[in-house]
């Protein structure tokens, strides 16, 4: 019995596992991914289910179309072994190689492009051995590569703090603005209201993200149906719409800049929203570098380490 759980427990057939879920069961991208063959990958799942004497994967022919039930089992006890082994590794370096090693960032565009660079700055410059990448995306891709272990941190709108696997912590509240070409009707038109936003063309963020449900709610709530003619991930792509004559955008007031953003105007849309609230991730079971704590207080200097490890502390 002892051998057949050796063989049960190949840390490549765990990896080939969980490659193939993240990459939506196609063998081939996993394979890419892990820099081996098709067949190589095949082989080590197929010996795995015949060890296991069980399916993990549905089949049509030779291609992966779905998770069997036990599959599922295993699949999660895969990803959670992985984990605690990177944990290992991780306690490790922290202390052989305590200035070295890598973070790695998931957010989305506006957070990427107007809160992070002061703080990405200073830790780069504290820190000149730790490798920093940062992954773009909507709210819900950035919660998932926090709770996959994908990234170590996670900074996002709002959907981000229903994932139960994961520590939020508040970074700060920010509301919206609306932007026009100068000289736009809107400018003398105060105050301004929702029903005078639905007369014109809107050009906002995609409703994935940064708080976009909260803005179709608000309408919605109203009675009101906005006249949405273009949705960017990006502010500066809004703003440049904007400025192509296309309509007004509603974006984040962190994204407006008076010097940088001249030829635009803008006007406060914060009474008619609701303050959003920005996250900062983090999976609970995860085990932080000292660096990555530093990272954090560097961002948001309330969540200094103590406070940071009192919070997983109550999870």
């Amino acid at each position: 019995m002892e051998a057949v759980d050796v063989k049960i427990m190949n840390l490549i057939q765990l990896r080939y596992i969980r490659e193939i879920v993240r990459q939506n069961l196609s063998i081939s991208q996993a394979s890419e991914t892990l820099h081996t063959s098709q067949s190589g990958v095949s082989r080590q799942i197929q010996l795995l289910e015949e060890e296991l004497k069980l399916q993990i994967f549905q089949r049509n022919g030779k291609r992966l179309v779905g998770i069997t039930e036990p599959g599922e089992i295993i699949v999660a006890l895969s990803k959670r072994i992985l984990r605690e082994l990177e944990n290992i590794k991780r306690v490790g370096e922290e202390f052989t190689q305590k200035d070295k090693g890598s973070l790695t960032i998931a957010t989305t565009h506006t957070q990427a492009r107007y809160f992070l660079p002061v703080a990405v700055k200073q830790f780069m410059q504290a820190y000149p051995n730790v490798a920093l990448t940062i992954h773009q995306g909507n709210p819900t891709q950035v919660a998932e590569q926090v709770a996959s272990g994908e990234a170590d941190i996670g900074i996002a709108t709002e959907s981000i703090n229903t994932y139960e696997n994961l520590l939020c912590l508040p970074c700060y509240q920010w509301n919206r603005c609306i932007v026009t070409q100068q000289e736009h009707p809107l400018l003398n038109d105060a105050p301004l209201t929702l029903e005078k936003l639905v007369r014109y063309p809107l050009i906002t963020y995609d409703f994935a993200f940064t708080g976009g449900s909260l803005v179709k709610q608000v309408f919605n709530q109203a009675g009101l149906e906005p006249n949405v003619v273009l949705t960017a991930i990006d502010a500066d792509v809004i703003k440049t719409y904007v400025n192509l004559g296309l309509g007004i955008g509603l974006l984040a007031a962190m994204a407006y800049n008076p010097e940088r953003d001249a030829n635009l105007a803008m006007l406060d849309a914060s009474h008619l929203f609701p303050a959003s609230t920005t996250y900062l991730g983090l999976r609970k079971d995860a085990f932080l570098r000292d660096y990555v704590y530093d990272f954090i207080h560097i961002l948001v200097p309330e969540l200094n380490r103590s406070a940071v490890i009192s919070a997983l502390k109550v999870q």
